[in-house]
This record gives structure tokens, sequence and C-alpha cells, in this order.
């Protein structure tokens, strides 16, 4: 009997219209997520991870397509029950200091959303789930009294981790989380949020341009390019065998820890500029970028298929 996934996306499409062009971000995009589980999001920056997270969330709305959370079509529900399950589904930013009101302290940018979903019978309670919080990603009590400008990097973006899972949610959206931390924190960070999934069970879309990153965190992986998935697969799998073109280039782009010291890695950029999303190429939209393209590859779109269980890819030559 198959478990109901937590969170499942439906062939989802969000488009936005500018001065009369039509912008397409997010084009019919699906996946399941369990509890637990994380789902990697690459690509490289304009290919529609950040604005697929938050059309997940429903902080926009899709175009096409449907989200459900536990079951339950997010695009039904009426504004007052979709308020009381925003807290079971949350989000982690990539620039802390930005989603932080520099007015206030760390104590009540958290307590901020309990009040808000009415969690907590008094402010004691309240301020010893803050104080739990803040100790469970690392951070002294101390730190509550804090304003975010006096903050490091790194404790900052434990302050965005702790305001969301204060409310122990199920689901979180990390966009990008560590992209702006120095490396050393960057693997303290991500070594806490596998420990807090773990231990809570939680959910993740973890978007990131940091194949490495994604490679340790996740158990499934979508490659997004001008909006459309390109290859999805299991994270194993998609390491071992990346059969798209963009995959692979992605890969060899990246820089790994040897596994040797006589082990010389060729880093290789990927050609050309990504194309305008506006005016997205004809056939195959990596065609005009890809090493091996063919006729065909010009002339006719891909269609996604499986090539093996649970490995699909848009190319016609994988």
């Amino acid at each position: 009997m198959s478990i109901e996934p937590l969170v499942k996306a439906t062939e989802v499409s969000k488009r936005f219209h500018v001065q009369g062009k039509v912008l397409r971000a997010v084009e019919r995009v699906s996946f399941e997520l369990h509890p637990g589980k994380t789902l990697g999001v690459v690509g490289e920056s304009g290919s529609g991870k950040s604005t697929l997270g938050r059309v997940v969330l429903k902080l926009l709305e899709a175009d096409g397509g449907s989200v459900t959370f536990e079951g339950t079509d997010l695009s039904k529900v009426p504004r007052k029950t979709l308020r009381q399950m925003r807290r079971h589904m949350q989000m982690v930013f990539q620039d802390p200091m930005a989603s932080l009101n520099p007015r206030m302290t760390v104590f009540d940018a958290i307590e901020d959303g309990l009040k808000i979903h009415g969690i907590g019978k008094s402010a004691a309670e309240r301020r010893m789930r803050v104080e739990e919080v803040l100790e469970r990603v690392g951070l002294p009590r101390s730190a509550g009294v804090a304003y975010p400008h006096e903050l490091s990097g790194g404790q900052l973006q434990r302050v965005g981790i702790a305001r969301a899972l204060a409310l122990r949610p199920k689901f979180v959206v990390l966009d990008e989380p560590v992209s702006a931390l120095d490396v050393s924190i960057q693997a303290q960070v991500i070594q806490l949020l596998r420990e807090l999934r773990d231990e809570m069970q939680l959910a993740y879309m973890f978007i990131s341009h940091n194949l490495a990153v994604v490679e340790y965190l996740s158990d499934e992986v979508l490659v997004l390019y001008l909006g459309e998935v390109v290859e999805q697969a299991p994270v194993e799998e998609l390491f071992a065998k990346p059969s798209h073109p963009y995959t692979q280039a992605l890969m060899r782009s990246v820089l790994k820890v040897p596994t040797s010291p006589d082990e010389v890695q060729d880093l290789t950029p990927i050609s050309g500029e990504i194309p305008s999303p506006f005016a997205p190429p004809p056939g195959c939209p990596f065609h005009p970028r890809c090493p091996v393209a063919q006729e065909v590859c010009r002339q006719k779109k891909p269609e996604i298929r499986e090539i093996s269980p649970g490995h699909r890819v848009s190319c016609h030559l994988a």
C-alpha cells in the first residue's frame, strides 16, 4: 500500500506578464515529497527555482496544475483555512537580514509567529518555546535580546531557521539558505538542517546551485532549466548517471572534494548564456548551449520520459 505524500505538485506552471510579454517562469513541474525527505532543486539563476518554491507554498498563485498538502488542494481552500495551514508550511530565505525586521529583537521576531498562530497560552510559555528553539539551532538564550545587525551571517541564518521551526512545521522550503555564508559556516548549517530534518521528520524543498550540498542533503533532485524539469531522479542515481547534457555540464562546472592526493579536476564552465525566458529557443531549450545537440534538438521539443524507475529525462539523446 502506497503512502500518501505530504506535498504533491502536479503539472504546476507559473507565468508572469511583463509589458505585454509572457515569461514562463515554471512549466509543468511535478513531484511528490514525503516526511523526513528532501527534494533538491538545482539550476542556474533564472531557472525558476525560487518561483517554484513560492508557488508550492502558495505565496504566488499557480497559473496551472495543482499543489496538495496532506491531500488538500491548496487552490481550493478558503483564505482562513490556508492561514491556519501556514504554520505547517514555512520558508527559510537566502538573505536572513532582509527577512528580519531590524527594529525587532531576535526574541520578538520568533515570538511574533507564535502570536499570529495563537501558539502558547501565556507569554511565559511562548518565551520557553523561543528559548528552546534558539538552543536547538545552536544559539545561546541570550541571543534573544540581540537585534539583527548585532549578529553574524551564520547566526542570522540560524535565527531564520529558528523562526520557522518555532511553529513546528511539517514542510520547509529552504531557498539558497547557505549561499551567502562562508564555507565553514555552510557546513555547520547544513549539518544542523540535516539533524533537524531527521529529528523532526521534516520534509524539505532545498533550493540551491551548490551541487555538493544538494548531494549531501537530498533524497531526490529536480534539475530545472528555463522553468522546466530537464532531469529528475533519486540523488544517488543522478550523481552516478547524469543523463541530460545540462546536468552533466552543471556537474563539470562545480569543484568537488578530491578523493585522493593525485586527483586533478578539470573544471569546465557551461558555454554560452542562459536564453531570455521571454523568448526561449525552439526545440530543446538547452540546444544552443548543448555540445551534443543534433537537428532534432533544434526542431522538436523533447517530452520528459522515464529511462529507469524514478529517473526521468527530457532529452532526445538520453
